[in-house]
């Protein structure tokens, strides 16, 4: 995947996107690097770590959360971004659903679109990603971060994803998108119960016949911690070490999956579990 004055080589390796959230409000990391000084040294560290994306986000998406103005996301993320695009070489993904932050975010350095509603919740956003060249990932959710936890159903959950991405893919070719710069994310957390996150990292490779590159952003999440607390009877908080255990062990079952690209909030963990699972990996296929 090339672009600008980035490449991302899909599938030589398993990439890493690290997570910078500049939120007062997220579920794991809220308030910890709010600050511009706090952010933009986290932001170097997850550089320095091994991070191949670094990805920026000014409104939380955790469940039950509101919307915050475009103005307001926009002066969280752009001193981060203007800061961090002189400083590192890899790439900088905008985490956000509104095409006005998207396009001060590109112009101040970022160069990814990161959208969790799949282009859906502003028309023009699909437009500026055609209209800049750029990759775009496409998340499935289901509902809208204020109510998408709210008792989500389906009938059939992995034909429903699968229906979902080869319809939001068709729309973002046919808006001028190339279909060289499109990745997809499951949507781990989004409008799924904790059985539903768990069916879909089981049937991660089902997704593989689309021919797109594949994200999961599993870290920390809420599955993680009720399946540990259902085993342990133990209340467990984000950033339990337990459950970054459990997050690297959904990493290492994701990339045997055949997923190309992991979101997480520690890089220095997560790359020496994608250094051996990778070695593994071509263990397998050498013999």
């Amino acid at each position: 995947m090339i672009w600008d004055s980035h490449r991302l080589e899909i599938g030589r390796r398993t990439l890493i996107m690290g997570i910078l959230n500049v939120t007062p409000d997220s579920f794991s990391d809220g308030g910890k690097f709010y600050t511009y000084k706090d952010a933009v040294v986290h932001g170097e560290k997850l550089y320095e770590e091994g991070a191949d994306i670094l990805d920026i986000g000014g409104e939380s998406t955790r469940p039950f959360s509101k919307e915050v103005s475009q103005e307001e996301e926009i002066q969280r993320v752009l001193p981060i971004i203007e800061h961090l695009a002189k400083r590192v070489s890899v790439p900088i993904s905008i985490d956000t659903t509104k095409a006005g932050v998207a396009k001060r975010a590109l112009d101040a350095g970022a160069s990814i679109i990161n959208d969790i509603s799949a282009l859906r919740m502003d028309p023009s956003l699909a437009d500026l990603a055609a209209q800049r060249k750029v990759p775009v990932i496409l998340m499935h959710m289901k509902g809208a971060p204020g109510t998408m936890q709210l008792n989500p159903h389906y009938d059939n959950l992995i034909g429903e994803l699968k229906a979902f991405f080869s319809e939001r893919i068709e729309f973002a070719v046919n808006k001028g998108i190339e279909r060289s710069k499109v990745i997809i994310d499951p949507g781990i957390g989004f409008g799924k119960n904790t059985n539903h996150n768990l069916q879909v990292i089981r049937n991660l490779s089902e997704f593989k016949q689309l021919n797109i590159p594949i994200l999961i952003g599993p870290s920390r999440k809420a599955f993680i911690r009720n399946t540990l607390k259902k085993h342990f009877h133990n209340e467990f908080s984000a950033d339990d070490p337990q459950v970054e255990t459990g997050t690297q062990a959904v990493i290492s079952a994701s990339i045997l999956k055949g997923v190309h690209i992991v979101r997480v909030h520690n890089v220095a963990n997560t790359l020496s579990t994608v250094k051996l699972i990778n070695a593994i990996q071509e263990g397998l296929q050498d013999r």
